[in-house]
């Protein structure tokens, strides 16, 4: 079911069919949209979603004990435009995400729009690129953030279910194009 909706979704939505202006309107809008929004779905929810999704993508890297550096230390990741947080840890050979109740005092912190961390995972960007732009913010531990930005340099996205990792390359071109024609309609 989810396949033949990333196939239909991959047919109706390509870059030729969207105009410049309702993808450079989307842009600004749908975090608009999703940060009031994001207030009101619980945190188990959440980790429900999440947990489960990291366990799938990084199975290979906890599998083989790649997270032990992140044992006894917190990681932030912030999405900068819709106010979301995350906290996660590493216990018992398993991710853990602490909830904001919690007030965990982070080791080291990742915080970038959405957009950016799209395009990170839809490999558009390196992480270093949005590093060295201030684009992505690493603040803290220094060896551990290292560490952290190794981990996502190093995620096979062909692990993800090929619908899943089909919606994440659309949606980064998408922004990828639209940022790339805004650039060009600025100068």
């Amino acid at each position: 079911m989810t396949s033949q909706l990333s196939n239909r979704l991959n047919s109706q939505l390509s870059l030729q069919s969207i105009p410049f202006s309702v993808r450079q309107h989307a842009l600004s809008f749908v975090p608009k949209i999703l940060k009031p929004s994001l207030r009101f779905v619980p945190f188990f929810a959440q980790k429900s979603l999440l947990i489960p999704a990291l366990h799938s993508v990084f199975k290979e890297a906890i599998n083989d004990g790649d997270f032990e550096f992140l044992t006894e230390k917190w990681l932030k990741i912030s999405i900068t435009d819709i106010d979301l947080h995350w906290w996660l840890s590493f216990q018992n050979n398993s991710l853990v995400m602490a909830a904001p109740s919690q007030a965990i005092q982070e080791d080291v912190s990742f915080k970038a729009s959405g957009d950016d961390l799209l395009l990170i995972a839809g490999r558009k960007q390196d992480p270093d690129t949005l590093f060295f732009q201030r684009r992505l913010q690493i603040e803290g531990d220094t060896e551990l953030g290292l560490e952290v930005k190794n981990l996502i340099d190093a995620i096979d996205l062909d692990q993800l279910p090929s619908s899943v990792h089909k919606v994440i390359n659309m949606l980064a071109e998408v922004v990828e194009q639209t940022q790339e024609e805004m650039k060009h309609a600025k100068k």
